[in-house]
C-alpha cells in the first residue's frame, strides 16, 4: 500500500508539472501566432516595439549568445578536464573547487549582472555592449558547464584508461580520441542547460548589453536581447503585450530549436561511444 501510495504521488507531481507547462506553452501560442509574420521577424521595432519586428533584437541576442559560447565552452571543458584528469578525485582541492563551482551555480542572476557591470562595463571600459553582455552570460555558463562536463569524464571507465595506457598512447591521444567522445552526451547536456539559462536571462543582460533596440554594428556596440525586450513590452510599454508574446514565441522556439540540435549531437555521440566500445 505505501509503495502503491508513493506511486501515486509521483505520477500526480509529473502530472501537475506537465499541465503548468501547457498551460503556459498553450497560453504562448494561443497569443503569440497572431504576432509571427515575416514583416514581424524581418523588420526594426518602431513606437517603442508596438509596431515593426524584433530583427535587430534578433541578430543581437544571437550575438550574445556566440560570444557567451564561444568563451564559455573552452574554458569550462578545459576546467572540467583539469578537474577529472589531473587533480585528485576526492584530494582537497577538488573538492573546494567543486563547492565553489557549486556556489557559483546558485548566485542569483541579478548578482551576476552587478558583477558584470562593474568588472566588463566599468572596469573593462568596454560599457553597455555585447561583448559586456557576453562576458557575463559566460560567467553565468561556466559553473553549469563544468560541472556536467566533470562529471562525464569522471564517469567514464578507468578500464578505457588503463587500456589506452597498455597501448602507450599520449595523455592528449586518450582525451581526444577516447574521453572525450566517451563523455560527450553530459558535455552536450551541461551545454544546453547552460544555453537554456543564458538564452532567457534578463536581469543581467539589463546592466551589461543595454536598452538600444537599432541593429549593432560591432561587438562593442549596446544590443537588446530577446528576454530583455519581453520585459520592457510587457512592463514599461503601454499596448506592447501583441508584441511581447510574439517576442516570447520566437525565445521558447530558439530554445526548442537549440534543445533538438543538441539532442542530435547527444545521439551523434552516443553512436560513436557504442562504436568504441
Amino acid at each position: 500500500m505505501a509503495d502503491r501510495i508513493f506511486t501515486l504521488a509521483l505520477w500526480l507531481i509529473a502530472a501537475m508539472v506537465t499541465l503548468a507547462f501547457a498551460w503556459l506553452l498553450g497560453d504562448i501560442l494561443v497569443k503569440g501566432l497572431p504576432a509571427i509574420s515575416w514583416e514581424f521577424l524581418s523588420q526594426a521595432p518602431s513606437r517603442a516595439g508596438r509596431q515593426g519586428g524584433i530583427w535587430p533584437i534578433l541578430v543581437s541576442t544571437l550575438l550574445i549568445l556566440s560570444v557567451a559560447i564561444c568563451i564559455a565552452l573552452p574554458l569550462g571543458l578545459c576546467s572540467a578536464i583539469w578537474l577529472a584528469e589531473f587533480t585528485r578525485r576526492d584530494g582537497p582541492l577538488g573538492r573546494r573547487i567543486g563547492l565553489v563551482l557549486d556556489i557559483l551555480a546558485g548566485v542569483p542572476s541579478i548578482v551576476i549582472g552587478l558583477f558584470g557591470y562593474a568588472f566588463f562595463s566599468g572596469f573593462m571600459g568596454l560599457g553597455f555592449s555585447i561583448l559586456s553582455g557576453g562576458l557575463t552570460l559566460a560567467c553565468m555558463m561556466l559553473p553549469i558547464l563544468v560541472r556536467t562536463a566533470e562529471s562525464g569524464l569522471t564517469a567514464v571507465s578507468d578500464d578505457w584508461r588503463q587500456a589506452a595506457a597498455a597501448l602507450a598512447m599520449r595523455r592528449s591521444s586518450v582525451l581526444r580520441h577516447v574521453l572525450l567522445p566517451a563523455a560527450a552526451p553530459a558535455i552536450t547536456a551541461g551545454l544546453l542547460l547552460a544555453i537554456g539559462r543564458a538564452t532567457a536571462e534578463t536581469a543581467a543582460l539589463i546592466f551589461t548589453s543595454g536598452y538600444v533596440d537599432r541593429m549593432p554594428e560591432s561587438l562593442s556596440d549596446s544590443g537588446r536581447a530577446l528576454s530583455v525586450h519581453i520585459y520592457d513590452l510587457s512592463m514599461n510599454v503601454t499596448g506592447g503585450d501583441r508584441a511581447a508574446y510574439g517576442s516570447a514565441l520566437v525565445l521558447v522556439s530558439l530554445i526548442v530549436a537549440i534543445n533538438l540540435l543538441a539532442n542530435q549531437l547527444s545521439l551523434h555521440w552516443a553512436k560513436r561511444k557504442v562504436t568504441l566500445t
